[in-house]
């Protein structure tokens, strides 16, 4: 019940209430996403009936916990906590310990017979109340930016200073009763309210800051990111305390049913002796180990949960197991040891990298606990990037002097510029700068920063914090616990343990896998993925169930290789333009400006014929490479002016070349200038205006097929007519193609060379008129990044200055040059798929825009009956996965309708 309950609310009733797991959990009550869902339909006010039913659940509590809430004796306290169908870690707000003030602390002190413990609850309380519900939901904006929890966390750290402890577990009762009358003087300094001493004040407070969160700052970020719908809204967890600052006996942790950083099948997981949930999170104190496996070079001096409490660890190992089994997934637990008693406090799946994501999904196909398909679904497609992400060279590392040691928490190489707060990775990357940010610790006010930064390294914190948590979700480069840096956030540097003195803008690299940082930049290699067999095992269960085809777009044999390596099954998309560019490109770019230049037809064919040989060395060679799979190669597109040379040396060199005078040259330029050459002079009407450029082409085409079926090699060339927009083009081109095939045949002695003549849809024109179009074509493939540009009206090239505005606001979903628009783009591709297979059933359909490598874009072109996707080399795992989802997903809705 996810959706009414939240992912918390839920998994909490779940582990109290199943019949197989009636497991520990402190009672409580869930307040659903629909409260919130009224609370913003209707100015922030509650339902009426919100309050009674409230007083009745509360009611059930205390007398399940035989306590009662603001009794004076015997308190109850309550926390209270966000619990999103979606887990958004950190994202939203928690307040602990409420219901104490100046009278209940009295009956906590004399029923857990510790005063400095209660003095510590009273004390994270008023931070809580004062930063989450009086400031935050408050909507109040800190003063120079610093916050209510910064300037108590300042005076915290100055007490202890005072006192000459490192630790607050090391401050005494009087220590923390002084903190608590100051913290409530701040309060009424700095925000102008008293902190509420009535523990019903505090509830509802507490119940509405969580509410307010949803729409918070980072919240709103972080939804934004991962696509989660606003009007989801979020629910709130009432839940009886328990605690882990009881003393030495008391504990509270975090922990993994399998590691989430490597996907191994090993519990893992940290804690803190006498401290809350927050701490072990917030990287304040170096969280101890649960067992043996868990440790690391910052804790393996520390004694594990295992040895200082084993009855408890057995109790939990237990437990953790029954989850994972329960809920065929890994688990992310939080629990806590009161006075030796184990309480489990929430479980949900476990947030986990791109590597992580596949192994876990091969192992449990293995081991019998999901089937194939549960597999296949469980790793987003978009995971997969991670798998690829680049590393450091291992030889050039070696050279490399490591200049600081944390923690891996999250994987690949990266290599940025320092910045040190999150306003300034913002700021930095939206000038094309790639920067690590870099950090004391992370908390949810820096999403936005982290979510724009090549890495994150923080210098506090384990492997449960903060930072290590959202960098897993993202699949991001991140180090934490990096105790070996001290930053200094005023001066904007850090320095290493050798005095190394690193400054804003200095160039660092993080190796994410290992937790070490270099100075300067370290050059990156591509992975080698036949090393990694939980990926072969899964893209096999992917290739039994896709039923639509991957290709790559592509533009050298080196690219076709790079994607056959990937798993692409065809070419979608050959630009023989891409071999006027680059190394190597010098000779054919200057035939091609040759051609261009040329003033008569007989200069024209010269030029062109010099340059074919050049066109079908390239074509053969990527044909060569696929050995007979569909290699669509699409004729010269760009417009001519593109290819004009500005340098005036080369210009000098073709006015040599054409024995023609600059003047004349020059001319001969401003006659292909074009107002809006998007528009213009392109494509097919090049080969309508000049047809001897699709003959020079096609024949190219056709002789490298022929040659290569002659000496044992299949080939399977399919000519693409780019920028039509109507039938009688597609037939004016295919009668210079057909008299070039028969000149072919009889030059080269074949009886037949196998290839298909087709069309990319790009044009609106072309999508509603593809019955007709049909009609001469074998084939269309959608060019789905001029389509979306005709069709918007928008520039691709000239987006940024208008389009974040446009997400900002929310006037468009997404960016619809990322993901197909279905819903206007969409149609059009849907228009044209049933249109021209009314015409002819079996015409092949395809995509060659970057859409192919969007997953929800393969996704709609499965839904719609294409016979295959084309992206760019290294999104082809991506297409892959997305496809087979989309085959899965498909036969279930059959299966249910």
């Amino acid at each position: 019940m996810k959706n009414l309950l939240g992912g918390k609310g839920a998994n909490l009733a779940e582990m109290a209430g199943h019949k197989d797991l009636k497991l520990p959990v402190p009672p409580g009550f869930t307040i659903t996403t629909e409260v919130c869902t009224y609370f913003y339909d209707n100015k922030r006010q509650y339902p009426s009936t919100l309050e009674k039913q409230i007083k009745d659940a509360l009611a059930q509590v205390e007398k399940l916990m035989g306590k009662k809430f603001g009794d004076v004796k015997n308190p109850l306290l309550m926390s209270v906590r966000s619990g999103a169908r979606k887990s958004m870690p950190g994202m939203m707000d928690t307040v602990l310990n409420i219901g104490l003030n100046d009278e209940t602390i009295q009956g906590l002190i004399a029923e857990s017979g510790d005063e400095r413990f209660a003095y510590d609850a009273y004390r994270r309380l008023v931070m809580m109340y004062a930063d989450v519900v009086i400031e935050k939901a408050g909507g109040m904006e800190p003063a120079k930016g610093i916050g209510i929890r910064k300037i108590m966390d300042e005076r915290l750290e100055e007490v202890k200073k005072e006192k000459g402890v490192e630790l607050d577990t090391d401050l005494s009762a009087d220590d923390l009763k002084k903190l608590v009358k100051e913290f409530k003087a701040l309060t009424k300094k700095h925000l102008k309210q008293d902190f509420p001493e009535t523990p019903w004040d505090q509830l509802m407070g507490g119940v509405g800051a969580v509410f307010a969160s949803w729409n918070g700052k980072r919240a709103i970020e972080y939804r934004r990111i991962e696509r989660i719908p606003d009007e989801w809204g979020t629910a709130v967890n009432v839940q009886a305390m328990v605690f882990g600052n009881m003393g030495n006996d008391s504990c509270t942790g975090v922990a993994f049913t399998r590691n989430p950083g490597n996907g191994e099948n090993k519990f893992y997981g940290e804690y803190l002796v006498n401290a809350q949930g927050e701490d072990v999170v917030a990287g304040i104190r170096t969280p101890a180990p649960i067992n043996q496996y868990s440790k690391n070079d910052h804790s393996k001096n520390l004694t594990t949960l295992e040895k200082f409490m084993p009855e408890q660890y057995k109790e939990l190992d237990e437990i953790q197991q029954r989850l994972e089994k329960h809920y065929k997934d890994m688990q992310d637990i939080e629990f806590t040891i009161e006075k030796g008693k184990l309480y489990m406090l929430q479980c949900r799946v476990g947030k986990r990298n791109g590597v992580s994501a596949v192994k876990m999904a091969a192992d449990m196909y293995k081991e019998g606990m999901i089937d194939a398909e549960t597999a296949i679904l469980r790793v987003n497609p978009n995971q997969l990037v991670e798998l690829l992400l680049p590393m450091f060279d291992p030889d050039i590392e070696k050279t490399h002097k490591v200049i600081a040691k944390g923690l891996p928490a999250g994987p690949g190489g990266a290599v940025g510029r320092v910045v040190f707060s999150s306003e300034d990775a913002v700021e930095w990357a939206s000038k094309g700068e790639k920067v690590i940010l870099v950090r004391e610790e992370t908390s949810p006010e820096d999403v936005d920063g982290m979510h724009k930064s090549e890495a994150i390294l923080t210098t506090k914190g384990g492997m449960t914090s903060h930072a290590a948590l959202v960098a897993r979700g993202w699949g991001k480069c991140c180090i934490v616990g990096c105790s070996e840096i001290s930053i200094h956030d005023k001066e904007k540097y850090f320095v290493t343990k050798d005095g190394k003195k690193i400054k804003e803008g200095d160039w660092v690299s993080l190796n994410g896998s290992k937790g070490t940082v270099y100075e300067g930049s370290l050059p990156l290699i591509d992975v080698d993925l036949n090393k990694n067999q939980s990926y072969k095992q899964l893209m096999t269960l992917v290739d039994k169930y896709k039923t639509m085809g991957v290709r790559t777009n592509a533009d050298t044999p080196k690219d076709v290789e790079q994607a056959t390596y990937f798993g692409a099954e065809g070419v979608g998309l050959f630009r023989t333009e891409h071999m006027f560019y680059g190394e190597g490109s010098d000779k054919p770019l200057f035939l091609l400006r040759k051609m261009i230049m040329s003033d008569t037809e007989q200069e024209r064919k010269s030029a062109l014929n010099e340059l074919f040989t050049f066109v079908k060395r390239d074509i053969k060679a990527t044909l060569e490479v696929m050995k007979g799979n569909p290699v669509t190669i699409r004729l010269l597109d760009p417009p001519l002016h593109e290819f004009v040379p500005h340098d005036k040396a080369k210009l000098q060199e073709l006015s040599k070349e054409l024995g023609v005078s600059m003047s004349i040259l020059n001319r001969r330029i401003l006659a292909l200038h074009e107002n809006n050459p998007m528009l213009g002079h392109r494509g097919v009407r090049l080969g309508v205006s000049y047809p001897e450029i699709t003959e020079m082409q096609v024949r190219a085409i056709f002789e490298a097929a022929g040659e290569l079926q002659k000496e044992g090699v299949k080939a399977f060339p399919e000519i693409m007519i780019p920028v039509t927009c109507g039938r009688h083009e597609l037939s004016h081109q295919k009668a210079i193609v057909d008299k070039v095939y028969d000149e072919t045949l009889e030059k080269l002695g074949v009886k037949k060379i196998p290839y298909l003549y087709g069309t990319m849809i790009e044009i609106p024109r072309a999508a509603l008129k593809a019955d007709s179009m049909a009609m001469v074509a074998d084939f269309f493939s959608f060019g789905t990044n001029d389509l979306t540009q005709m069709s918007f009206g928008f520039s691709r090239d000239d987006i940024g200055g208008f389009l974040p505005k446009y997400l900002d606001l929310k006037l468009l979903p997404g960016d619809p040059f990322v993901s197909i628009d279905q819903s206007g783009v969409g149609e059009l591709i849907k228009i044209g798929v049933e249109r021209g297979r009314k015409t002819k059933p079996n015409l092949k359909v395809g995509i060659c825009g970057e859409h192919g490598g969007d997953a929800e874009s393969v996704k709609f072109c499965h839904s719609i009956g294409m016979n295959y996707v084309s992206c760019s080399p290294f999104r082809v795992p991506i297409a892959r996965l997305a496809a087979a989802q989309a085959a899965i997903e498909d036969k279930k809705y059959v299966k249910t309708s």
